[in-house]
């Protein structure tokens, strides 16, 4: 038979007992020219459209009960019309017989969530790091957890929202925690809650205005690796202006005691150290800071905000495919949106596009990758894929975390 889209269960009931192959035959007699050539039971499972007849059949107390299944390569109107073909058998044998339809399940479905179940039980044993780890990195929200997944920081957590869990409050007290929030007000908000439910060690801030999940590698790993101690943060005030400003100690929180708080980060594919240009020259620096300032237009959008502005903000009736750092991989007409992420030469990390993100684009998208979509409205889905967050550019000046398309 040809892969199982559908599983029809009915319970089976009989006066007298009967046996297995009583039910089989019954089946099929008494279905025979019911629904025409194209629905019959031996022509669909000649053409195997249609699987074996399983029939689990108990005998007690001189009647017989039990459960047939059969499963489909149909559609789901064919397959609920042979369902209810199924329950005009009146009689196995010379016993009367009652049939009903319990469900028709869809195979591919339990499937999904078998192997989405199996993956939950692999990943746990690969990298169990949030059950088991010394060091946690709390943050904002599972779009923030996503991310920083993508750099191999696999021990975050995310408390979602301002209204911190109890097991997220009672897992601080428990391990050595950085609090690694957005450079925003919302930001200064979740770290005062966090810190009246929980116990913070150390706090990192993503730079002024930027969301952790906006955040390339590189700028993580450093916000990250400059965190200070949780007792530096002023009671009254943006508390990320402490991080932002310049202090000494940041330097030893970074690279003294407290680094086993920072990141489990995976070292096949190790980010450049943050001290790594301190030790150029002054003079280099200097150069450095002096080219950028005279050509500021030649770096591009830096963040995915930026992108979202030059594209949407600007009214450009374009779509971006944008990569994990931010920067541009191709641009289009927004009309021509699913033919360029269908032949990028490069899986995009995001799309941004000034227009509708339509089922088209949704579909393609999951089908090469893809991580995000950012549009100027959302449309109707008949179907999410879980693996494509899809939101508005309101959505994402608004802060939202989370809109996934599932």
């Amino acid at each position: 038979m040809h892969t199982a889209k559908y599983l029809i269960h009915a319970d089976i009931r009989t006066s007298g007992v009967v046996e297995r192959s009583d039910v089989v035959g019954a089946v099929f007699g008494q279905t025979e020219g019911l629904l025409g050539e194209e629905l019959d039971l031996r022509s669909l499972q000649e053409a195997s459209k249609v699987g074996r007849i399983d029939v689990e059949i108990a005998a007690e107390d001189g009647r017989s009960c039990g459960e047939i299944t059969i499963a489909t390569a149909l559609d789901r109107v064919e397959t609920a019309v042979l369902a209810a073909a199924l329950e005009t058998v009146d009689r196995v044998g010379p016993s009367r017989a009652e049939v009903t339809v319990v469900e028709i399940e869809d195979a591919r479905a339990a499937h999904r969530r078998a192997v989405v179940d199996r993956a939950t039980e692999l990943l746990a044993e690969v990298d169990p790091r949030v059950a088991d780890s010394d060091a946690i990195v709390v943050v904002e929200g599972r779009a923030d957890v996503q991310q920083l997944l993508r750099f191999g920081i696999k021990n975050a957590v995310a408390v979602e929202g301002t209204d911190v869990p109890d097991a997220v409050a009672a897992l601080t007290a428990e391990r050595t925690v950085t609090a690694f929030l957005d450079g925003d007000r919302g930001g200064d908000l979740i770290l005062r809650e966090l810190a009246q439910v929980g116990d913070i060690d150390y706090v990192a801030f993503a730079p002024e205005g930027q969301s952790v999940e906006d955040l390339n590698r590189e700028t993580a790993v450093e916000a990250l690796r400059k965190k200070v101690p949780f007792s530096q943060v002023p009671n009254s005030g943006a508390a990320r202006a402490v991080f932002a400003g310049d202090h000494p100690e940041q330097e030893s929180s970074a690279n003294g005691t407290g680094t086993e708080a920072a990141a489990e980060i995976e070292r096949g594919e190790p980010a450049e150290p943050a001290n790594r240009d301190s030790g150029a020259s002054e003079t280099e620096a200097q150069q450095a800071a002096a080219a950028d300032a005279k050509a500021p237009e030649d770096r591009g959008p830096a963040t995915l905000r930026d992108q979202v502005h030059a594209v949407i903000g600007e009214e450009t009736d374009r779509v971006r495919l944008v990569d994990e750092s931010f920067a541009t991989l191709a641009e289009a007409d927004a009309t021509d949106a699913v033919a360029a992420v269908a032949d990028a030469e490069t899986v995009p990390a995001t799309i941004v596009i000034d227009g509708v993100a339509d089922q088209r684009l949704l579909d393609v998208a999951a089908q090469r990758g893809v991580g995000e979509i950012v549009a100027t409205e959302t449309g109707e889905y008949v179907k999410q894929p879980t693996s494509v967050r899809v939101r508005t550019a309101e959505q994402l000046a608004r802060g939202d975390i989370v809109q996934d398309s599932h």
